[in-house]
Order: C-alpha cells, then structure tokens, then sequence
C-alpha cells in the first residue's frame, strides 16, 4: 500500500490505508454474487475468489467475470448480482438511473492507462506536439483523461487523438508499426513491452492526471445494490474485509498472486502477471478517503459531458457507509 500513500492526498492517505478490522460473521444462508469485469479490475478479486473455490472464505460466493460493462449493468441492476467491481462513472450512472439503487463501496483501481511507443525520440507528453496518438473508448473515460491531460500541458491543439473501438486494435497496430503512439490500458501494455522491448512507457497518465486536477484517477470501484446492502449488511462488511486482504495480498506477492491472475484468464502467464500488478494500480479505499476521489473525478467527468455520471453528480448517499 505504500504505491498507494504517495498517490493519495495527504488528508485521505491514512484513511485509505488503514487496515480493516476483523470481518463480522457471515450471513447464514447467503451466497453473494459478484460480477467484475475482465482485465486489473478482476486481478484484486483473485485470492478471495481462489478462497472462496476451496470453501476457505469466511461466507460461500459466486462470482462471474464479464468482458464489457454493458455485459455487466443490466443484470446487476435488475439484481441477478450483488455486488459489481465496474467503472466509477458507470456506478454513478447506475445510481442516477435508479433514484439510489446502486451504491459505491469502495474504489478497487486507480488509473491503468499509459501512453507508450516504441519511438525512441518521444519520451515525455511534451514530445506529442505535432504528432498523432490513438485511443479507444471514445466519449468515455479514456478519452475524458486524455482530453484533461493534454489541456494540462497546454497541448489540445498541437496532438490529433484517433481513435478505434477496441485495446487489441492498438495493440496490433503497435506491432505492426512500433512508432505508432498509443493510450493503452494495463494488461496491454505489459504484454506489448515484453513483444518488442523498444516499446516504452511515454506517461503514467494516473500521474498525469493527478497533476491536472489534484487528485489521483480512480477507474474502477466496488458498488452495491442498496437493497441487498439494506438487507445483509454483514455480508456486504464481510465482502469488503477479505476483498481489503485480497488486494493486498496481490500487492504485495504478485510472484505468488501471478498463477491466480493467469489461471483467472487475465494475463497469458505469470511472467506477465506479475508484471502488470505495480502499473494495475490495484487499492481499496473506503469511506471519507473514497468520497473524496470520487467526487473530484466525477465533477471533472461532469463537466466534460454530463451523460458521462448519469446527468447529475450524485448526492453523498451514493457513497456507501458500513
């Protein structure tokens, strides 16, 4: 958690580091489900759900990992799942839709997106001007972050941003042509510089971001469906308590953590797994610490595009309090 605390304002760091009490016992008779997306938002998951598989975690699970987001909203909403590990902002939008339905627990990553290339001459963002960088995730939040980054350093008008709809387009494209500059997310980048060692980390747009708006890039979050929340609160505490020890367990043994990552299908080995754990930003930070993130994160999306958080930031309800 050290990475973490140098990320963090100083005001939220401690908050956001402190390690959670015992777990309350578990509800009886409930098997929580959750749902998380494929990629760094799973790979702070794989201990409990490892755990869990042996009937070694302190309540039964189910978990089921989706591929998109919009695979994962509709059924968490209509409550085939409990508890979903997805974007920040889709939480918000989901907790807009439905009048409060939906609660943030936690934040699980902070930013995974990086600007890299095999361009021996582009080594800092101040060496984009005049150039040509893709990006996937149009109107979302890739494209939002780099947006803000690129006004940051006084750049929106000397950088053309193309973009493409999927990571694997650019990652292709970056072994079909090295000097191609590309805003690639974490497990992408990894597996791209171990494919070509020229291939190099331009910017930590987590950094970036950070000094453009004060405050550390959170991607994705655990979220709660109130409902479930209101019935089972001890299932929810108990989720939270051995997902704390799970993510830190992931950062601080990523060569132990490595096989649970590949056999959980998120990177093609654990040379690669253990790799990509320092640059997945994986965390969890909660209560005070977690509103204070997300709320910087979500006013900057607002004012971006307000569609962006549901229309409406969301009132401090949204932030769940155990």
């Amino acid at each position: 958690m050290r990475r973490l605390a140098a990320l963090l304002p100083a005001a939220v760091a401690l908050t956001a580091c402190a390690a959670p009490g015992p777990a309350p016992a578990a509800t009886p008779g409930v098997t929580v489900r959750v749902a998380s997306l494929k990629g760094p938002t799973t790979m702070g998951l794989v201990t409990l759900m490892d755990h869990a598989a042996k009937g070694t975690s302190s309540q039964p699970y189910a978990f089921t990992m989706a591929g998109s987001p919009d695979a994962l909203s509709g059924p968490f909403v209509a409550g085939d799942f409990d508890i979903a590990l997805l974007p920040v902002n889709l939480a918000a939008v989901l907790s807009n839709k439905t009048d409060g339905g939906v609660k943030l627990a936690a934040v699980a990553v902070l930013g995974v997106l990086y600007v890299v290339t095999g361009d021996p001459g582009v080594t800092s963002l101040k060496d984009l001007a005049g150039r040509t960088i893709t990006n996937s995730g149009k109107g979302t939040t890739p494209q939002f972050v780099i947006d803000k980054v690129l006004a940051n350093a006084g750049l929106t008008s000397s950088v053309t941003v193309d973009y493409v709809s999927q990571p694997t387009e650019q990652a292709s494209a970056l072994v079909a042509d090295p000097a191609s500059i590309q805003v690639l997310p974490e497990p992408y980048v990894t597996v791209a510089i171990k494919a070509n060692p020229a291939v190099h980390v331009v910017a930590d747009l987590n950094e970036d971001w950070r000094g453009a708006v004060g405050s550390p890039l959170v991607t994705a979050c655990v979220a709660v469906r109130t409902s479930f929340a209101d019935a089972h609160p001890d299932a929810v505490a108990t989720f939270l308590g051995e997902y704390a020890a799970s993510v830190r367990f992931v950062n601080d043994h990523p060569d132990r953590a490595a096989p649970l990552i590949v056999a959980a299908g998120l990177a093609p080995d654990a040379a690669t797994a253990q790799a990509v754990v320092p640059r997945a930003h994986l965390t969890d930070i909660t209560g005070p610490a977690a509103k204070a993130v997300v709320s910087t994160y979500l006013n900057v999306l607002f004012a971006a595009d307000p569609a962006s958080v549901g229309g409406a930031i969301p009132h401090d309800d949204f932030y769940y309090d155990a």
